[in-house]
């Protein structure tokens, strides 16, 4: 093969490899981060950062209000982790490879206490984000080729955060547990004068005053 013809099938292929991977490593045009509270368990997100694996970061990827549930008659149970965590309510973190480390400060508003957390992402986590897997999705019985492009965080009382990675139809793959920190500012670092950014729902005050937090359950 003559030299021009190698240099045109290596820029092919180059640009192929660019439209499969993107500018940014990814095979997918970008990450999702959401975050979730156990049942009742309210918080609300000051602020989730996040660094990628070429130091860039993005500040309030996400923030505020974190996917809850808080099912009527005191009926649910936050306790433990589920097996299967889902999305949580977040953003795609566009322009971003893929992540090395996420900081998540949250207020734990059926304390109250205030609490930060980081998050280190291992290698072997960034390399199963990207890699494909044949899934099959029972809501329409159609295989597919998944990703886990989902960065998922748990948020509990005491200042638990639990990680996984996850995507459509394809299985979680959990990344960590973190113990976090107490921020000695307080709420919104300490500029709202010690208030916390909202009330109680009805349910989760009905439950706290009956049951009380369940800490070390998660």
């Amino acid at each position: 093969m003559s030299k021009l013809k190698l240099l045109v099938v290596c820029g092919v292929l180059g640009l192929m490899v660019g439209c499969v991977k993107g500018n940014n490593g990814l095979p997918y045009e970008g990450w999702r981060l959401g975050l979730f509270a156990p049942n009742y368990m309210q918080v609300w997100i000051e602020t989730a950062d996040a660094v990628d694996v070429r130091d860039r970061v993005f500040k309030r990827a996400m923030s505020g209000g974190a996917s809850i549930q808080t099912p009527k008659n005191l009926k649910g149970n936050p306790r433990g982790w589920p097996s299967y965590p889902g999305w949580g309510a977040g953003k795609y973190v566009y322009g971003a490879a893929v992540p090395r480390l996420i900081y998540v400060r949250w207020q734990s508003l059926v304390e109250p206490q205030t609490y930060e957390a980081y998050i280190v992402i291992p290698e072997a986590i960034q390399q199963a984000m990207v890699k494909s897997e044949k899934a099959f999705c029972e809501f329409d019985t159609k295989w597919i080729t998944g990703y886990r492009k989902g960065v998922t965080v748990g948020l509990a009382p005491g200042g638990i955060a639990k990680v996984w990675i996850t995507g459509p139809c394809v299985s979680p793959i959990e990344v960590a547990r973190v113990q976090g920190e107490v921020v000695k500012e307080g709420p919104d670092g300490g500029r709202s004068g010690g208030n916390y950014a909202l009330p109680l729902k009805p349910e989760t005050k009905a439950y706290i005053e009956k049951y009380g937090v369940p800490y070390g359950s998660w």
